[in-house]
């Protein structure tokens, strides 16, 4: 692996941050990984593993200093969900979305929102992002929650579904739409809910694929008094903070999703070198090496591309959603592939749960449809090269 092992070089972490990598990843290699296949089985949420994240202060390095934290470069963050996804997919996401829910909190917040709310996440509170909903899925604007001016007070009432964290997290940034606004693009606004607001309820655990060990909620609000001052930026503001956000987390799903392939990618070449037919290695037919050499360099671009990616938000470029869309979506559709490929090279015992790459397969799967389907992405990027026709 010496190829990775150089790009990793090249990273230049400071002393700081290969510190915190380094705690990160032994953490992830020896007492999450060996936990993974039990909270796959029996679809247990992974409070060890959270209460293990927290005694590093994982949550902080994403956290201004004002407000609890010890913020790290974004290029970090990103390393950091990729360990974690590679030892366990389910921690991985867990940890990711509170980056989703509270980053816009962070970006867009107001002082006295950010001293109030945000300590909580920086001592290990956890986070949700709530904007699915079952017609309002890629297209956000479909949304149907409410939210209604009361006073002091904004009342919610509405659903969303397939919510990270929904059940558990302590805050949830929820958007919707503010009644009064016609236009359901200008009505898209976001605010911050506690999870003991009174009409807040769980009305769903998904039974999923992958992931088992990270609860998916349907969550519900019935008359919901939130207090105004949680509202983020002014009413009609969401769908650009929304947006922003997305920009912002797609990359973290890109990280997760090549931390499974390179989970995929170890286990394949291991066994590889191990497994004999026909009295050879199965490394060492020609075919075989082809499919390698396809995925590495496969990996090795997506990796690059993904520290592109970090650099611009670290240099705080204007717009980079074209980059975190391709970033999201060649990431994903390498996991797929090589987790696909693992199980192929595993033969029978690929498909059998005594191998990890089984459940590596299935977690796959949804970094391709989570954060935007593929589908959307190659609509999005694919439109960009569309020139403008002259009007007459």
């Amino acid at each position: 692996m010496k190829l990775f092992e150089r790009l990793e070089r090249r990273r230049n972490w400071t002393a700081e941050e290969q510190i915190v990598l380094e705690q990160v990843r032994r953490l992830a290699r020896e007492v999450i990984a060996p936990r993974a296949d039990y909270h796959d089985r029996t679809s247990t949420f992974p409070w060890e593993n959270i209460r293990a994240l927290n005694a590093l202060g994982l949550n902080a390095i994403f956290i201004p200093e004002a407000y609890g934290g010890a913020p790290m470069r974004y290029r970090l963050y990103l390393a950091c969900v990729e360990a974690l996804a590679e030892a366990c997919a389910s921690t991985a996401i867990i940890y990711a979305t509170n980056f989703h829910g509270m980053k816009p909190l962070i970006d867009f917040g107001t002082e006295e929102q950010k001293a109030r709310l945000l300590p909580r996440i920086a001592q290990g509170g956890l986070g949700a992002l709530a904007i699915t909903e079952p017609n309002a899925g890629s297209d956000a604007t479909g949304m149907q929650t409410r939210f209604r001016e009361d006073g002091d007070d904004i009342i919610v009432d509405g659903g969303k579904i397939f919510i990270t964290n929904g059940d558990v997290a302590d805050l949830l940034l929820v958007f919707g739409k503010w009644h009064g606004i016609a236009d359901p693009r200008a009505a898209i606004s976001a605010l911050v809910m506690e999870r003991n607001t009174p009409g807040f309820s769980v009305t769903r655990l998904e039974d999923k694929m992958g992931h088992r060990a990270s609860s998916t909620a349907a969550i519900s609000f019935d008359g919901c008094r939130v207090p105004r001052k949680n509202l983020l930026g002014a009413p009609g503001e969401g769908l650009r903070i929304l947006l922003a956000s997305l920009n912002k987390s797609r990359p973290s799903i890109a990280a997760h999703a090549l931390g499974i392939a390179k989970a995929a990618f170890k286990d394949m070449v291991a066994y590889m070198n191990q497994r004999r037919q026909s009295g050879r290695r199965i490394v060492e037919f020609q075919g075989n090496q082809f499919t390698l050499a396809d995925l590495a360099t496969e990996l090795a671009m997506a990796e690059t591309w993904l520290d592109y990616v970090a650099d611009l938000v670290e240099d705080g470029a204007d717009d980079f959603s074209l980059e975190a869309s391709m970033a999201k979506m060649r990431a994903s559709d390498l996991a797929m592939r090589m987790t696909t490929e693992a199980v192929q090279m595993h033969g029978g015992y690929g498909y059998c749960r005594d191998y990890r790459v089984e459940r590596l397969m299935r977690d796959a799967k949804i970094t391709q449809i989570w954060e935007g389907t593929n589908q959307v992405h190659r609509q999005l990027i694919g439109r960009s090269f569309v020139a403008k026709e002259d009007t007459p």
